[in-house]
């Protein structure tokens, strides 16, 4: 059987905590879980090559530790993430597909320490590398660690799976005039402020010229048609 063509090999997926919580908001939903973990199987069946940053909102926010000094609950959040990439890793096995979790903080029993050569080394032989933990400093947040992990491992493009389809100029759910953005730079996103990722994320995807395709995660199977380049969501360049 003849592979489909792809315009990206090697692509880094971005997933808010919340993307694994489905309809419950909180924690982790096996059901929603279980459909993105299909479509990234089928990303490696195409012989792309799969790293993925995980945020942990599903289970720490830190709105909710207001009254708590900001390292701390930023490394509470922290350890959300390593949760949730337990899971991911725990879910892509049960389907066949070999997982490395790698963690910015040291946990040796869980999960092996970034290394960028091993990361390297596991994406060239077809293993989904999830990066947890963030960049491993507070003050800094998933969206910051998913294109510096990006940068370092040479990524062609970063996936940016979100709870709505696409890049808008308002909350779409609250301002029914918001506009969709099928394409936009990344000094728009910058100058309009909008809430796609933070903005040293994006100015480190400007710096290092890696290209953005923000869609819905509802539809997982849209990180499927992206890395065949056909139109999903919004495209950042």
């Amino acid at each position: 059987m003849q592979l489909p063509e792809l315009k990206y090999k090697r692509v880094l997926l971005k997933l808010s905590g919340e993307a694994l919580a489905g309809e419950k908001k909180q924690g982790i939903d096996a059901e929603t879980l279980g459909k993105i973990c299909d479509q990234i199987k089928v990303l490696i069946e195409m012989k792309a090559e799969v790293a993925i940053v995980i945020g942990g909102g599903n289970f720490w926010r830190g709105k909710y530790g207001h009254q708590m000094e900001r390292t701390t609950s930023d490394y509470m959040g922290m350890l959300a993430t390593a949760m949730n990439g337990l899971a991911l890793q725990d879910a892509l096995e049960a389907r066949g597909i070999f997982a490395r979790l790698q963690t910015a903080i040291e946990m040796r029993e869980i999960g092996e320490p970034y290394i960028q050569r091993k990361a390297t080394k596991h994406l060239q032989k077809g293993r989904v590398v999830i990066f947890s933990c963030g960049t491993g400093n507070p003050y800094f947040t998933t969206d910051t660690a998913a294109a510096l992990r990006a940068a370092e491992v040479n990524a062609e493009v970063i996936l940016v799976g979100k709870t709505i389809d696409a890049v808008y100029s308002d909350d779409p759910k609250t301002n029914p005039n918001a506009v969709r953005y099928e394409q936009i730079s990344y000094l728009d996103i910058l100058n309009r402020d909008l809430k796609v990722m933070d903005a040293t994320a994006i100015s480190l995807c400007k710096e290092n010229n890696i290209p953005l395709i923000v869609f819905g995660i509802a539809q997982p199977e849209n990180m499927v048609k992206a890395i065949q380049g056909e139109k999903v969501g919004t495209f950042i360049q």
